[in-house]
């Protein structure tokens, strides 16, 4: 290990004491940029990177952050951050085995330490929790949830003043009401909410995993990126840009729910205009719509809170029906998250990829999740340590092969709402502004007409909303990222 210069380990601790600076802020880049010009320096100090992955889990760099963690601990085994850090990006990475053994680690050199000691009780339940599930999935015969519901024993009591279903059926006014009930905070009858969620599932399951698109010539047509629970801002996006109908159709491209603490309420939004206009509303699966960030980051203690566990698990049978991809026009495709790890998948292969499932590892449902675009050529690891990073010219071969002109993609924060790269052949759409209350970003949602199908921007703030934090339904074992 070559020696760092007392002048060179000096000037990398005002560096680092910097970075720490501008992460209180919840500036996440700049810290990130200034604790690997600290490392620059001083690559063998553990608590640089401990720092640097720490501020990649707030970035939601899992993969990045998993290296950083490791790297600190090869440095310094007893650097106890260094393993909290590590687990926290398995976690995130839904790799809760290898994270109990960090755990164990600390509670194993810290046995009087009652938050270490919490921690690892706490994942212990999430392992637990995960082997009953995949031991109920493997048995013959397991009723769904959807078909053990019974919802003539769900009584709707005189005193309920909220929307009701008229004849069991969505209307434009029940919507209309239901928005305006969510404005006042008031929750939807559980009667209503269910036979939303049955009703959506049976749509969901009759549509192919990439949906044909057709928007006629001179149609306007809207596509908005990540919503991640922001109910009041996407009500904003409805007052800038006219509400859903059949002569104004969206698509929603993914991460509906989790980090914002009313993902139940825009849920239920883009659920019941799907079902008012199915075939001028559309919904795309993000890598958030899945069991493991939804334990983690909000959404299912959300309904537990708001509703009940059983629908939770509903909740997930329901996501595992929604379409991976969109292709406008046939010229157009848009997904939540990006491209592939090889060079030959095709739109058929989309077509013919099975999503009844949680999202694996590698493969296309995967990399439709969970990839991200990146400058320059070629492929790399994903910053995320889940599907990959892809360049412009990755980008130009499939719309070559595919006789697409450009994508669209949503799945990261962008400073304007939105960011267009790789020569205008890859467009990344996000929409919730102020992301989590503390990015500062606005978001953005993209317009075009059926002819050319140019892309047109409209960026816009965050609203106010009441005074519920984000992640205030969030595993409470994700205190460890503080």
């Amino acid at each position: 290990m070559p020696q760092v210069t007392e002048e060179a380990a000096k000037r990398a601790e005002e560096i680092k004491n910097e970075a720490n600076e501008h992460f209180k802020k919840q500036q996440y880049e700049r810290a990130i940029e200034l604790y690997t010009a600290a490392i620059e320096l001083d690559d063998n100090t553990a608590i640089y990177y401990g720092n640097r992955s720490l501020a990649y889990l707030r970035t939601e760099c899992f993969g990045y952050a998993l290296e950083d963690a490791s790297k600190a601990l090869e440095l310094d085994k007893s650097y106890i951050k260094g393993y909290y850090r590590r687990a926290s990006a398995y976690m995130s990475l839904g790799k809760f085995k290898l994270a109990l053994k960090d755990y164990e680690t600390v509670t194993k050199t810290r046995p009087n330490d009652r938050d270490a000691r919490l921690k690892f009780q706490e994942c212990q339940k999430v392992v637990k929790m995960i082997m009953f599930q995949k031991a109920i999935a493997v048995e013959e015969n397991t009723k769904t949830v959807a078909q053990s519901i019974d919802l003539r024993s769900m009584v709707i009591e005189d005193d309920y003043e909220g929307p009701r279903l008229e004849e069991g059926m969505v209307t434009e006014n029940f919507m209309l009401e239901l928005m305006e009930h969510y404005k006042a905070q008031k929750k939807l009858h559980r009667r209503y909410a269910y036979k939303i969620l049955l009703d959506i599932k049976k749509q969901l399951m009759k549509l192919p995993t990439l949906v044909d698109v057709p928007i006629p010539d001179g149609a306007k047509f809207t596509v908005c990126g990540d919503i991640h629970g922001q109910f009041y801002d996407l009500m904003n996006i409805f007052k800038l840009n006219g509400l859903p109908s059949t002569t104004n159709p969206y698509l929603f491209n993914g991460d509906f729910v989790d980090r914002g603490s009313f993902s139940v309420e825009c849920i239920y939004v883009l659920f019941g205009f799907k079902l008012l206009y199915p075939d001028h509303f559309f919904m795309s699966r993000g890598n958030h719509e899945s069991v493991t960030m939804n334990q983690m980051y909000g959404f299912q203690g959300e309904v537990k809170a708001k509703y009940t566990a059983q629908m939770a698990e509903l909740f997930t049978e329901v996501y595992n029906w929604l379409p991976l991809a969109h292709c406008l026009n046939n010229r157009v495709l848009v997904m939540h998250g990006g491209l592939f790890s090889t060079d030959d998948v095709t739109l058929d292969d989309i077509r013919k990829t099975e999503r009844n499932r949680q999202p694996p590892e590698t493969g296309i449902m995967c990399e439709l999740l969970w990839s991200d675009p990146m400058p320059g050529k070629g492929r790399a690891p994903s910053k995320r340590g889940v599907g990959i990073q892809f360049g412009s010219d990755i980008t130009w071969n499939f719309l070559e092969k595919n006789n697409l002109e450009y994508i669209i993609r949503s799945h990261e924060v962008k400073s304007e709402g939105y960011e267009v790269t790789h020569g205008g052949n890859c467009i990344t759409v996000f929409s919730a502004p102020n992301y989590c209350d503390s990015m500062g970003n606005r978001g953005a949602f993209i317009t075009m007409t059926g002819g050319d199908l140019k892309p047109k921007f409209t960026t816009y703030e965050a609203v106010p909303h009441p005074p519920v934090k984000p992640m205030a339904y969030a595993n409470s074992i994700l205190s460890l990222f503080s």
